[in-house]
């Protein structure tokens, strides 16, 4: 098995552990659980409890796609097709420190997250995750060259 290969089933038992947290643990405060976020235990009125619900589910339902196509790319993509997954992996994940970073900040520092703190190794595991998939396309490149 290549370097991205191991990279991208890394991220994917990774990331079927938070479908499987936001599917039945959603309230959890490890992985990608919900729990971390105050307002989801205040929630006030049944229609923002299934809003709330909605939404997790919605994240989890994406999560399954970004999974399942990986696994496709896994099993039966060609050497190109898994670099080109990989730098997708690294643009999309990316994207986290554009729109979510910036809120999840603001949350922490307003103390609407349980730890507080929480933001720093959210980012801090985003971060990881590029740098592992960096490395991969790197190395994958460099024994290419060699």
């Amino acid at each position: 098995m290549d370097i991205l290969s191991i990279a991208i089933l890394i991220f994917i038992i990774m990331e079927s552990a938070n479908v499987a947290i936001l599917y039945f643990w959603p309230g959890s405060q490890i992985g990608n659980g919900v729990g971390v976020f105050n307002a989801f235990h205040n929630s006030e009125s049944e229609e923002q409890k299934l809003f709330a619900s909605y939404l997790v589910n919605w994240v989890a339902g994406v999560k399954l796609i970004f999974i399942f196509l990986l696994t496709v790319i896994l099993v039966t993509g060609t050497e190109a097709v898994r670099v080109g997954a990989v730098v997708a992996m690294i643009l999309s994940i990316a994207t986290y420190f554009w729109r979510l970073h910036p809120t999840i900040k603001k949350l922490d520092a307003m103390g609407c997250i349980t730890p507080k703190g929480y933001s720093k190794a959210l980012g801090w595991m985003i971060t990881g995750f590029m740098i592992m998939f960096t490395l991969a396309l790197f190395l994958h490149i460099l024994t290419k060259v060699m």
